[in-house]
This record gives structure tokens, C-alpha cells and sequence, in this order.
């Protein structure tokens, strides 16, 4: 609600807010607190307080809170404790008592936008007990960098973000205390404690590069940096009921996925130990990471996951354990890297669990040095050893901070005085994910679960219970065999009654996909997604092909594999890549697409040992993409949004004409009497487009955002995000964007081109990528536009090169200025060679 100017004044002073849980001598083992309101709500079986809430385990003082608090509502679609939240301009603080004992603290966080307040200049410190847990904390900051972690995972966006601390609690009483800095204000949604077992950090830890300690956590606290599940998909709260823990996939931290293979078990895991139960859920155990390829490379290559810190800490490491395949001692003996030192060498699973398919864990202590914000962990092969197999396996990992001189917070290099409306777009932009995001998150995925588990007992129905686990392919009707099944093609109805579309291209066995991939041979891979990975391969008529091969055992991309499925078999153009055909035998879902030689624009502009590509080839590039895309845009009734475009999804064939590909984000557009799709965010970080971004609503124009930025990358041959750079140079649109307002684009582009463009051309390409990143979709151009003006770049660009050869011959220089002459005459005549009209632009 909004407040009034009388309560804004009165945010000003410190506030204290007392919440005091329980009165008896018994100990909480969970506390919930829905912040900013009365209502008592249900999320998963867990009930959430509102901290205005009258009962027995929930008393307010001083009284009224709204005199000394802001009351949000809103986002009630993320979940009902983000559908309210409590502002504070002055002191606040949360006390918990009959809290006795280990506890894991949950601070959940989702920016609002009220009139008074922006979400973008917040900033506040958190106590608890004492304990300093966060400094100039800024929400917004920290889901930007969260949500490139995201990103680089292959998962959604998040429009929320939850901190999570270890505390070990002696006083029976917890006093959560918020400090907004001065002139600023800070806000919380909700609160959680939950109990834990005071051995779940307990005991001698070995200590990297030394020896063994006791780690004594009733003296500090932790806070969670990272909890994943290796080789396996995200785990949610209500999968791990004992702490409610989340655990996040693993894929966005490797710096080469391709170095572990994804493993998962076939029988029943118990605990090495009894105390264990608490430490993770079997389900992280029943999935792993193992190496590929360990006999390559001299077994040297390790598993490596990367994972940022803040410098000047002690670390906490703990590894997963379960061998799933070895049923005897010294068959699978590795070494264990923290930082690039050894943690551990000879590791055997199998004699440290007890046995095989026996969850185990091990801890190490590693401390972070203040010039280091990185932490290795790496796992590869003892050659010292006999072991019969020298590849390493890993189920888990959790990294925990430990706090030093009383403090887990962290400020490091951020400036508050610079935290302003002058802070970067993209920041800004931000924003919008508590103003406008979240209403339609929660909704799109429910619906998405309904339809697919529809279509899940669809399939189970029409089987008989024989059916692969999961069939997109059949379920779209949308391929038959040619050659076999002419006669079901003109008249059989698929399990939903209706018509099947017509095949396109060749039903593959299993048998021909093995021979053209050498069995899926590892070094036939170009390509790794979240459906699975690509190979190159030979089919039987000697045509080279991409076999995109998606994961048996893995749900993950599922949505989007069948997308694109139903996209490709309504969709051909000669600047989209076309599929051959497909294989559905055996459990597997195999797509087989015509090969792209020369691989993604991205590989040619930054970050290959290719040779650069001519600005004139460059121009034809963006030509045949924008070509594409203006097809999926006017093709079809409703047009087609791609949703993903970006340099690595577009591809090039033996002749450089470039291709649209991967169509399994793509949406149909709107329907006439509707402006555009509502939707939950999805894209590439650093292509997102920011008005899509802010209100779910995607359009066409979403497209040509994206594509801008894909015009400034082409032209500056730079990642579109590089955290390793300068502040005002790590997001390429709002760095390129600077430069070509001032009109001085030719300042940062690629070195390589220097002396090889027509000046008029570059300046003329400048201003449509300009106009591609208007703020407003509204302001944009259509795609048929953008390729209007690209056609008029290059005819530029031709018209320059010409006269460049012509002055260079060895003519008569009288000849020569005749030719110019008439050349520029014809030019000049030619509408081609006349400047757009603005108006056509907007």
C-alpha cells in the first residue's frame, strides 16, 4: 500500500520491532515469518506468520507497525510470502526467542516499486546477535550477479533471491537487526529458521595444505555460497524436507562441461552413516559427475568447477560422495584439488563409505587470501596408484564462509555514493523485477508442469505402457516415414485425435545414427546444451549433419526440444537451418539437421584462432540473419517470435550464408486484437530485451533488441558481457551505445577492421543498431526495416570499395576522374545510393 507523507517522516527515525516466538522452555525447530502482513499463508505443507499476525506464538511491539513501517503487496505469484514485505528507513529489528540451539537463517528479498522509494538505491546492513551478515547490502546488486550465474547454468532468471546463514544460537534468544545507511532504506519479505543437528558441523575438518583442526561453529557463523547438485537437476526445498535446503545444478560453475559425464544409480543409497541423514538428501547422492575421456591427454585433464568468493575468508568445502559402479576397494582412486593445491590424495570412495552405493562425505578447510576471490575445485586422476580406474566421481558440492573478526559481510571494491539513478541501465533496469516481473513466473510454470504431465500420461495411455519414457516427436504427430508409412500420412490420427502432419525427412534406426556419430564418439561433439549434446556425423549418402541427440535420463530441456520440433516443421527458408530427419528408437529423441561447416558468427569474431572475417562479410551475415529473422516475424498468421537470437545461434555453411538455429525458446506471436505475448522472461543474458524484461510482454520487437546488440558484437568483436573488464565496459549494448551516440563508433571497433570499411557505411550501420536498442519497443524498427537499411550498409560499402579499386589501378588519371565522375553520377541517380527516410526507421 502507499504510505503517506506523515509515515515517510516518521521512517526516518530508528524503529525497534520486536517478534518474540514462543514463551515456553521448549525449543522452535522451524520459525516462519511472512513480513508485512496480518495473513497467515501455506507454501508446501509450511506454514508462514504474518509478523502483524495476533496469536500465541506472535506478539508486535510497538504498536501499530504501520506507523513505523511500509506495508508491499504484489508478486503474490512468486509465492505468498513475496506477495507483502516490509520497508524501514530507520532501525528494525526481528527478536526470536526459544531459538536455542543450530539454526539455518533464511533472508528472503524481492524488490517492490513504491512512490517513494526505489529499490535501486537500497541499501542496509544485517546483525544477527551481533553477527555482522551483510554490509551496504544492495538486493538489486546481488540478483544481477545471481542471475548470471543463472544464465551460464541454463537456468531461469530469478526475480528473488534468498541469502542463507549457518548460526550456532546460545542464548535462547536471536535479535535480526537491519540498519538502513544513511539517507537510504532497506527492505525484507520474509524470515526462516530451521533447526538442524548440532553434528551436522561438527568434529575435525582437514585443513588444505595442513593438518587437521577442530571446526568450532559455536564461535562463528557461516553463510551458504554454493550448494550443488553435480550431474543432476536442481533440487527444490520440498525435496529436502529435513532442512529445506535448495540445490542448484552444477553445469554454469564447470569450466568445461565436457570433461564429466553425467552418471546416476541403479539401486537403493543408505547413509555410511547414521548421523548423516541430515546432510544432504539421497537425491544428491543417486546422481553424479564422472570423467569423460580419462584415458586422453595422459590423464592429466581434471573436473573443474570455478566458483567466485569473496577474498580475505575461511572456507568451508564439502564434497558428496556415493560410488554407483565400483563393488570393490581401490578400483576408483583420485585426487582432490582446492585452489590448485592438493586436498587429498588416493581418494577411494569405496573404502572411505564402507561400500558401494553408501552416501559419505568429506569436508576440507581451505582460507581465501585478500587478493584472491576465486575458488578452484578440481577432481582428477592418481596415476600413482593401481587402481584398475583412475577417473574421478563427484555427487555434491557446498562451499560455506566462515566468518572472521566477527563478521561474514563483505563490501569489497562497491562504492554506495555511486549506487544512484546514475547507475548503469542495466542496474537500473533491474528495477523492473520487483515492479513488474514475477506476477506470471509461478503461473507460466504451473501450466507448463500441467501440459507436460498431460502429455506424460497421453503417452503412458497410448503404449500400453511400452513407450520410451518420453516421445515429443510422436506426441507433435509431426513426423512419419516417408517411405514406410505413406498410407498412415494421408489418414491416421495421432493419440489426440487429430490429423499427423505430413513427414519431413528421413526416419533414422538407431543403428544409422551410432554409424554416422562412431557411436557417439566424444570427439565427434561440437556442441553441448541442456537437452544433450551435438555431433557431426556422416550419414549413409556421404552428407555431412548435425545429430542433436537429447539426454534419456534427463527431463531437462524437454519444453524446449519439443518447441523446436514443432517450429522446424512449419518453418522453410534458405537463412534457417532445415532438419534432414530424426530417430525415435530405443529411448532415444535424435534430431538430425544439415551441417554448418563454418560453425557460429561468434566463433569468427572474438575468442578462436579463426581468421577475421571482411567487413563486407560481416554486412552479408547480418543480412542473411536479419533475412531469417523478418521470416519468422511475417511467415506465418501470427508471425513467430525467436526469443533467443544471438551470435552463437547463428550459424554458417561451407559458403559463410548464414542461418537462424535454435528455435526451442521461439513463441507464436500475438494474436491480431492483442499487442503481445505475456510470458515469463527467457533469453540470454546480456540480449534480454529491458521493456520484456520489466513486464513479461514479449513482441517482435524483443527480436530486434537482440539483434542490435548483435550488430554492435559484429562490429566490436567482444563478448556482449565480460565481467574482466572495466565497470562501464562490461555490458557491450551500454558501452557501444555511449560511443555511437556521441558519434565515435569508429573508436572501439574491431582493430581488425582499421582501413577496410566505407567511414559512411560504418556510421550508417551504427545508427540502425542504435535504433534496434530504443528503450521502447515502439521505437524500434521492424525487422524488414533493419534489413532495408543493412542492404542500403552494404550497397555503401560496395559503392566504396569500387572507387577505392578504381584509384588504385594503373588508368590515366584523366581516364580515371571521367570514370569516378560517371560513377558518381550513376550513384547518385540510383535510389539505392540515397539516404533512408528517417521516418521509415521509426
Amino acid at each position: 500500500m502507499q504510505m503517506g507523507k506523515s509515515a515517510t517522516l516518521i521512517l526516518l527515525h530508528a524503529v525497534s520491532f520486536y517478534i518474540m516466538v514462543g514463551t515456553g522452555e521448549a525449543q522452535l525447530k522451524t520459525v516462519l515469518i511472512n513480513c508485512g502482513t496480518n495473513s497467515t499463508v501455506d507454501v508446501d505443507g509450511r506454514t508462514w506468520v504474518g509478523d502483524l499476525a495476533a496469536g500465541s506464538n506472535l506478539t508486535l511491539s510497538p504498536a501499530p507497525a504501520a506507523d513505523t513501517t511500509a506495508v508491499l503487496s504484489g508478486n503474490t505469484s512468486l509465492g505468498p510470502i513475496y506477495g507483502s514485505g516490509r520497508v524501514f528507513a530507520g532501525g528494525l529489528n526481528y527478536t526470536f526467542r526459544g531459538v536455542q540451539g543450530d539454526y539455518f537463517l533464511r533472508l528472503h528479498f524481492c524488490p517492490f516499486a513504491l512512490d517513494y522509494y526505489n529499490a535501486n538505491n537500497s541499501l542496509f546492513d544485517v546483525t544477527a546477535n551481533g553477527l555482522g551478515l551483510l554490509s551496504q547490502y544492495s538486493v538489486l546488486r546481488d540478483i544481477t550477479t545471481k542471475n548470471m550465474e543463472l544464465q551460464r547454468s541454463g537456468s531461469n532468471i530469478s526475480s528473488y533471491l534468498i541469502k542463507e546463514f549457518y548460526l550456532s544460537i546460545g542464548s535462547n534468544e536471536l535479535v535480526i537487526e537491519f540498519i538502513p545507511l544513511k539517507g537510504s532504506f532497506g527492505f525484507i519479505n520474509g524470515l526462516e529458521l530451521v533447526a538442524s543437528e548440532d553434528t551436522l558441523f561438527a568434529g575435525v575438518i582437514s585443513k588444505v595444505g595442513g593438518n587437521s583442526v577442530n571446526l568450532n561453529v559455536s564461535g562463528r557463523g557461516m553463510e551458504t555460497m554454493y550448494r550443488l547438485n553435480v550431474g543432476g537437476s536442481r533440487i527444490n526445498p520440498s525435496q529436502d524436507p529435513d532442512l529445506w535446503r535448495t540445490w542448484e545444478v552444477d553445469t554454469g560453475y564447470m569450466t568445461n562441461v565436457d570433461a564429466g559425464s553425467e552418471t546416476m544409480n541403479n539401486s537403493n543409497i543408505t547413509y555410511a552413516s547414521s548421523n548423516d541423514s541430515s546432510v544432504a538428501p539421497l537425491l544428491v547422492y543417486e546422481t553424479a559427475r564422472t570423467m569423460s575421456n580419462n584415458q586422453v591427454l595422459e590423464k592429466r585433464f581434471n573436473m573443474t568447477w570455478k566458483l567466485a568468493v569473496d577474498p580475505g575468508f575461511d572456507y568451508l568445502v564439502r564434497l558428496h560422495f556415493c560410488e554407483l559402479l565400483y563393488g570393490q576397494p581401490n578400483q576408483r582412486n583420485f585426487r582432490i584439488y582446492v585452489n590448485n593445491r592438493t586436498a587429498a590424495d588416493d581418494f577411494d570412495i569405496y573404502a572411505r563409505a564402507g561400500g558401494k552405493n553408501r552416501a559419505y562425505h568429506q569436508d576440507y578447510l581451505d582460507a581465501v587470501t585478500l587478493r584472491v576471490n576465486t575458488l578452484w575445485i578440481q577432481l582428477g586422476p592418481d596415476t600413482a596408484t593401481g587402481a584398475s580406474g583412475t577417473d574421478a566421481l563427484l555427487n555434491g558440492l557446498e562451499i560455506y564462509k566462515l566468518s572472521r573478526n566477527g563478521k561474514l559481510a563483505y563490501v569489497g571494491a562497491f562504492n554506495p555514493a555511486k549506487n544512484t539513478s546514475n547507475n548503469s541501465k542495466a542496474r537500473i533496469l533491474l528495477v523492473g523485477i520487483g515492479a513488474g516481473v514475477g506476477s506470471v513466473l509461478i503461473l507460466a510454470l504451473v501450466v507448463t508442469i500441467v501440459f507436460l504431465l498431460w502429455k506424460r500420461r497421453s503417452s503412458e495411455i497410448s503404449s500400453k505402457n511400452d513407450a520410451p519414457r518420453w516421445r515429443p516427436l510422436f506426441l507433435h504427430g509431426a513426423f512419419l516415414n516417408t517411405t514406410n508409412n505413406a498410407k498412415e500420412a494421408a489418414g491416421t490420427k495421432n493419440q489426440f485425435g487429430s490429423v499427423a502432419l505430413m513427414r519431413m525427412g528421413k526416419r533414422f534406426t538407431v543403428a544409422e545414427i551410432r554409424a554416422a556419430t562412431k557411436n557417439f564418439d566424444e570427439k565427434m561433439v561440437i556442441g553441448v546444451g541442456g537437452f544433450g549434446k551435438v555431433y557431426r556425423g556422416e550419414i549413409e549418402d556421404g552428407t555431412l549433419a548435425a545429430i542433436k541427440r537429447a539426454h534419456p535420463q534427463s527431463q531437462q530441456g524437454l519444453a524446449e526440444f519439443e518447441t523446436e520440433i514443432e517450429m522446424l516443421s512449419k518453418l522453410r527458408h534458405r537463412h534457417l537451418v532445415s532438419m534432414i530427419g530424426f530417430c525415435e528408437e530405443q529411448n532415444e529423441m535424435i534430431l538430425v539437421y544439415e551441417y554448418m561447416a563454418n560453425g557460429t558468427l561468434r566463433s569468427h569474431l572474438f575468442g578462436s584462432d579463426l581468421p577475421p572475417l571482411s567487413w563486407r562479410r560481416r554486412l552479408e551475415v547480418c543480412i542473411g540473419a536479419a533475412r531469417g529473422l523478418h521470416y519468422l516475424h511475417t511467415g506465418a498468421d501470427r508471425g513467430i517470435i525467436h526469443r533467443d537470437v544471438k551470435t552463437t545461434n547463428i550459424l554458417l555453411d561451407e559458403n559463410f550464408v548464414a542461418k537462424m538455429s535454435d528455435f526451442g525458446l521461439s513463441k507464436t506471436g500475438p494474436a491480431l486484437e492483442h499487442t503481445h505475448v505475456s510470458t515469463a522472461v527467457k533469453g540470454s543474458f546480456g540480449y534480454l530485451d529491458p521493456e520484456y524484461f520489466r513486464r513479461q510482454q514479449l513482441t517482435q520487437k524483443s527480436d530486434v533488441y537482440s539483434f542490435g546488440v548483435v550488430l554492435f558484437e559484429v562490429v566490436c568483436a567482444r563478448a556482449v558481457i565480460n565481467p574482466s573488464l572495466p565497470k562501464d565496459q562490461i555490458n557491450l549494448a551500454e558501452w557501444a551505445i555511449r560511443w555511437q551516440r556521441q558519434r565515435s563508433l569508429e573508436t572501439i571497433i574491431d582493430p581488425r577492421l582499421r582501413g577496410q570499411y566505407s567511414p559512411e557505411s560504418m556510421k550508417k550501420f551504427g545508427e540502425i543498431a542504435e535504433k534496434c536498442l530504443a528503450d521502447e519497443g515502439k521505437s524500434r524498427p521492424t525487422m524488414g526495416e533493419v534489413l532495408w537499411h543493412l542492404e542500403y550498409v552494404l550497397q555503401l560499402h560496395e559503392a566504396w570499395s569500387r572507387a577505392n579499386a578504381e584509384e588504385s589501378s594503373s588508368l590515366d588519371v584523366e581516364s580515371l576522374s571521367q570514370a569516378g565522375a560517371g560513377a558518381g553520377v550513376e550513384e547518385r541517380r540510383n535510389p539505392l545510393f540515397m539516404d533512408p527516410d528517417p521516418a521509415a526507421i521509426s
